[in-house]
């Protein structure tokens, strides 16, 4: 089979991985602000593994696009959703081919109090609670299934005068772990930790209450030569990153 050019650079640094004594580079990598944690460990297990070093930044996905779309000079995204990164791949901003799901997100209804959210949810249907903090709906998938959410159980007139949003789903943990809302919709990843709820109570939204929160990863305009890029995609693939990736409760 015949490379194309397109596909050179690619082949190039795959090789590059391969070749005795290779050097250790670096990739920026935009993380989405619900996969903090797994992917601290991930970026430890990374450098230890193959020498190359992941340098994090945390946030949410929608902003994320807007700074890749000015030219910021990330290697890889790993987005809370799988559309962002479709598109940019469409728009030219990275390569569609390096594009896949390399998490599918759970959502969780959560309280840092113990024995405070049921096993159903049902909670959310009393009036003894002031706030839910949810994840901004137009920016964040998790925000966007929490909405869904509460619309498939019909209560979405019911708490809406009572909803607060954080800009992304680590603020929106925030206000729930602060106190300064009883309720929240977070990523099952923030409150799981070894397979384990760490404090309070929760409940785990079932996968048929919204649509999947699939999240993709993307190799970025730029960095497809880039050795420590490529190693960090074939790295996530890998057993040794989905052990960390299922102990924070995410599927495949």
């Amino acid at each position: 089979m015949v490379a194309s050019a397109r596909s050179l650079p690619l082949l190039l640094a795959i090789a590059s991985l391969l070749t005795p004594g290779a050097r250790a580079e670096e990739v920026s990598v935009a993380v989405a602000a619900n996969f903090t944690a797994p992917m601290q460990e991930i970026a430890r297990l990374f450098e230890q593994d193959t020498g190359h070093r992941a340098v994090l930044s945390f946030g949410a996905t929608g902003k994320f696009y807007a700074q890749i779309a000015q030219g910021a000079p990330f290697g890889i995204l790993l987005a809370a959703d799988d559309r962002t990164p479709e598109r940019i791949g469409r728009e030219g901003l990275g390569d569609p081919q390096t594009r896949f799901t390399y998490a599918i997100g759970q959502l969780a209804l959560w309280s840092r109090q113990p024995g405070y959210v049921d096993a159903e949810g049902r909670v959310l249907a009393r009036n003894d609670w002031q706030h839910l903090a949810i994840a901004n709906p137009k920016l964040a998938p998790y925000g966007q299934a929490a909405m869904e959410t509460l619309a498939r159980m019909g209560l979405t007139d019911q708490v809406q005068g009572r909803v607060v949003q954080g800009e992304n789903i680590a603020q929106a943990y925030q206000f729930v772990a602060s106190g300064n809302a009883e309720l929240g919709f977070v990523a099952l990843s923030q409150v799981m930790q070894g397979g384990q709820l760490r404090a309070g109570s929760a409940w785990i939204v079932p996968a048929d209450m919204h649509r999947p929160i699939r999240q993709d990863a993307i190799v970025l305009k730029g960095a497809q030569a880039n050795p420590a890029a490529v190693a960090l995609m074939q790295y996530l693939r890998g057993e040794r990153a989905r052990a960390v990736i299922r102990a924070y409760g995410y599927a495949f």
